[in-house]
């Protein structure tokens, strides 16, 4: 499960290059490579050891950063994953600049020039200026024509296919009750904000942002041609349509549960669940041929809500719906009017103050539309065989530290250890980059507005995976392109995914000491995202990615307890202003966090004892190093408005409590610094959980 802050993606180089004839690329110039300093996996000038350790750990281990840092106008937030996307970025530029510049000599087929061309009308904003609206108006007068249910439903499915985000959500699964194939599966969607909640929350605050949601559509039609009424008539309907789809939605918390989000029925009983939908004709829209014996609806009452409103609202209604989400999802590569409209309204989730430079934006567009096209040359700049090698035995270890802390917890039934030893046992590792590399040889790309070949990307993808229903799952396949500075674990698959891109300093370094290395990439990643396998969500797939109960009651319960005890924990750390951490949202994460800096610290450790311990390192030793090193992979500075943001979205708890929680938690702390009780970063012991 990704890390905070979402998905930072990849991009390069310091030179200016030689482009084409006909291409105006813009800011060409780049912080030179040697003008960003070099990450270490433990950087003693970060910390300030005027905080002792034991008051306030990730301020000793960050305190010197954070007093010094400012965080960039363009960002929400800076810190380890901005520094080392940073650093990738201009990795991964200086590859598609070399593809820009040689595009002209390539084959159309080639998927390099497709790369090239992509990212270079990416590049030309006169060109975005100069189409305007032009790009979008075919599906903007398509939209004029919907008139019925059926119109509605057709448009729907060709604006999915092109990006948008209408009505509901069309994606095959991994079938949890048959972890080999997919499945259909049918989820909310369609809001223009965040979260339902933006929606339903009382108070002051939510009211001030829904006003600002309002206004904001309200400027998007203008900007679209619509007088000053219709813009603000529409603008109602379409925040009235969001409300009605958000009051059934249900909340982050309740879709913890995985059995929440299973409801597996026939075809003829999703049509008889929602029958003002045509589902063989959605389905046929959509591009999706394959025989379908089963379809997920993640949730029935929110379909049900969408066939309700598809039968009684106008359909006036609906096309401003349709006509503001067609204008929302091309908003960011439209014209410089429209891309700052669309900005002054997102600044209010991240606190922004500008917009990321056009090259940075390109280049995650880029990486996100062809990422495996990318990973090849990446890899090949950034990742030596040395590095993974180095990178698979910290790993390797993590999993040894685990099955023993498994063998050995006394609240566990000898009949649940079995299947939890089985599903460790069988839990799969991808690292660096995949075996297999995706096929972009039916992606159009063209020299045409930019905003055009996204939506190609996006028609290329949904017709790449939409008739998967029913085929086996592809087990080669990456969720998370290579130069990605994440990770995650996918519970219906049971492997861990680590990415090059995050196997790099800070995170990791194949020639930094055990102590440093197995804190960031042992504790902070790799246990973190081990442990999801058996935190409240995952524990609930058994080793071959099925949803199946493999606990005893007794022991059901007895995690459940202890689970309890950490929800209660995180309630009581303040998020930002008056906000609290939301103790169950953030559950699974915080279970993580515990659990990889308990496993990273045992896998140390083993590590030592093995290969031998060194001196001091700075003055520590290699456990203290430990600590420090899991405390600065979580270095980070927000702003407060996305600290806000997060207490409704993010699963994370903000970084200080990922670091003081989870380590005021451990004996193995304590010791390494010498704290006693009734220090701060020393819980009583019986108000910790005892989970893993």
């Amino acid at each position: 499960m990704p890390r905070t802050p979402v998905v930072l993606r990849a991009a390069l180089s310091a030179l200016a290059v030689t482009i084409a004839a006909g291409c105006r690329l813009q800011e060409q110039a780049a912080a030179p490579t040697d003008q960003l300093k070099p990450l270490k996996v433990v950087d003693a000038a970060y910390m300030d050891t005027t905080v002792k350790a034991c008051t306030d750990f990730f301020e000793y281990a960050n305190g010197a950063w954070l007093k010094s840092d400012t965080i960039p106008a363009a960002y929400s937030s800076s810190g380890v994953f901005k520094d080392m996307a940073d650093r990738n970025e201009l990795v991964v530029r200086s590859v598609l600049e070399d593809a820009v510049a040689q595009r002209a000599s390539l084959p159309d087929t080639s998927t390099e020039k497709k790369l090239g061309t992509f990212y270079a009308t990416c590049m030309d904003s006169t060109a975005a200026d100069s189409a305007g609206l032009g790009p979008v108006r075919p599906a903007l007068a398509a939209i004029d024509s919907v008139n019925d249910p059926g119109a509605l439903i057709a448009e729907a499915a060709r604006l999915q296919m092109a990006g948008a985000n209408v009505l509901f959500n069309y994606y095959p699964a991994v079938n949890v009750h048959d972890a080999a194939h997919y499945i259909a599966d049918l989820d909310r969607g369609g809001l223009g904000m965040p979260d339902r909640d933006y929606y339903l929350t009382a108070g002051a605050s939510a009211d001030s942002m829904r006003r600002a949601y309002v206004a904001h559509i309200k400027k998007m039609f203008s900007l679209a041609g619509e007088d000053t009424a219709a813009a603000a008539a529409d603008a109602g309907r379409v925040m009235a349509l969001e409300t009605d789809l958000a009051r059934a939605q249900l909340s982050r918390v309740a879709r913890r549960d995985p059995k929440a989000s299973d409801h597996q029925m026939t075809p003829a009983q999703l049509q008889q669940l929602a029958p003002s939908v045509v589902w063989a004709s959605y389905f046929r829209d959509a591009g999706v041929s394959a025989p379908m014996a089963q379809v997920n609806v993640d949730e029935p009452a929110y379909l049900k809500a969408v066939n309700g409103l598809v039968a009684t609202r106008p359909m006036a209604d609906w096309r401003a719906y349709l006509r503001y989400h067609a204008l929302s999802s091309a908003a960011p590569w439209l014209s410089t009017a429209i891309v700052n409209e669309n900005f002054d309204f997102s600044k209010r989730f991240t606190g922004a103050k500008q917009l990321l430079p056009r090259w940075k934006r390109c280049l995650r567009a880029t990486d996100g539309e062809m990422g495996e096209a990318l990973g090849q040359a990446y890899v090949a700049r950034t990742f030596p065989p040395a590095a993974k090698a180095k990178a698979t035995q910290v790993i390797h270890d993590i999993r040894a530290a685990f099955k023993e802390r498994l063998m050995h917890l006394t609240w566990m039934s000898d009949s649940t250890r079995a299947h939890a030893l089985d599903k460790l046992a069988k839990m799969h590792e991808k690292i660096g980059y995949p075996d297999k590399w995706r096929d972009y040889s039916r992606l159009a790309v063209s020299e045409q507005p930019f905003v055009l070949n996204v939506m190609a990307a996006n028609r290329f993808e949904w017709n790449r995976v939409a008739n998967r229903p029913g085929q086996p799952v592809d087990t080669t396949e990456w969720d998370i392109t290579v130069p990605t500075v994440n990770a995650y674990y996918d519970p219906t698959k049971n492997e861990m995914v680590f990415p090059a891109g995050a196997l790099v300093p800070q995170t990791f370094d194949p020639t930094a000491d055990d102590g440093a290395n197995y804190g960031s990439l042992g504790g902070s990643w790799a246990g973190h995202e081990q442990t999801h396998g058996f935190d409240d969500e995952g524990r609930h797939y058994d080793a071959a990615g099925n949803l199946r109960d493999w606990w005893t009651p007794a022991d059901g319960k007895r995690f459940n307890v202890q689970a309890d005890l950490m929800v209660k924990q995180y309630d009581g750390y303040i998020q930002v202003d008056t906000f609290h951490v939301n103790g169950k949202l953030t559950l699974g994460e915080n279970i993580a966090d515990y659990g990889g800096a308990l496993t990273g610290y045992d896998a140390l450790e083993a590590a030592l004892t093995r290969d031998g311990r060194p001196g001091l390192i700075d003055g520590f030793t290699p456990e203290q190093r430990y600590f420090i090193s899991f405390a600065q992979s979580f270095r980070a500075h927000s702003r407060p408005e996305e600290l806000r943001s997060r207490v409704t979205v993010d699963p994370h708890s903000p970084e200080r409590w990922r670091v003081n929680g989870p380590l005021s938690d451990m004996e193995a702390f304590a010791r390494a610094f010498g704290c006693k009780p009734g220090d701060p970063m020393v819980r009583p012991r019986n108000t910790v959980a005892n989970i893993w």
